[in-house]
């Protein structure tokens, strides 16, 4: 039988699901902000096909620097997948390599995305210019928020991994910050054709 200091050490593991209470977590969490951003992209739809004249994205939007912010946030996953790979192989000094990446890849992207939105404000085109600007800033607004949500959780995981790389939960810990930063990308993924390209 287990001792009681070993039963303490291990992750919480659901009797009926054997899901860790960190990775049931993080899934619902996703699964209500899938609802939050399914709602926005809904939204943007229903005042597409209501207008009459709706601009294309590529007269709008710098289509360029789209396309590069969507190459970071890809290159940015694979990363933060190497990064959960050192962590399960226990391997300190290449996960801060990986997380650490990751973390400045998601800082390029919103730097990028810094510029972009800059180039706007210096033309005169912001929110209540019009709908489809209106629709563009809160929609890549919220993204943005989000990925300063993921480096935020990336960095405080980087610095706990000098203190608590040994911790049984630590590794969990990267895999949920994991699943967070693919959730992040793949809805840029759905965001740049819709808003740039269609």
């Amino acid at each position: 039988m287990m001792s009681e200091a070993a039963a303490m050490d291990m992750p919480h593991v659901g009797s009926s699901t054997g899901v860790t209470n960190a990775k049931l977590g993080i899934w619902l969490f996703l699964a209500s902000e899938v609802m939050l951003f399914s709602t926005l992209f809904t939204t943007y739809i229903i005042l597409r096909l209501g207008s009459s004249s709706w601009p294309r994205g590529w007269n709008v939007l710098n289509v360029p620097m789209g396309t590069l912010n969507t190459l970071v946030l890809i290159t940015s996953s694979v990363t933060v997948v190497m990064a959960y790979a050192k962590a399960v192989e226990r391997k300190r000094g290449q996960f801060r390599l990986f997380m650490g990446l990751t973390i400045a890849l998601g800082v390029a992207f919103l730097i990028i995305k810094g510029f972009e939105w800059g180039a706007h404000f210096k033309a005169g085109e912001f929110p209540s210019s019009s709908i489809f600007l209106a629709a563009y800033f809160t929609m890549t607004g919220l993204h943005a928020l989000h990925v300063i949500g993921g480096l935020i959780t990336n960095s405080i995981l980087l610095v706990l991994s000098e203190k608590q790389w040994d911790h049984p939960l630590f590794v969990g810990r990267v895999e949920a910050a994991g699943l967070y930063w693919h959730f992040v990308d793949i809805v840029w993924i759905f965001l740049f054709p819709a808003l740039y390209l269609l």
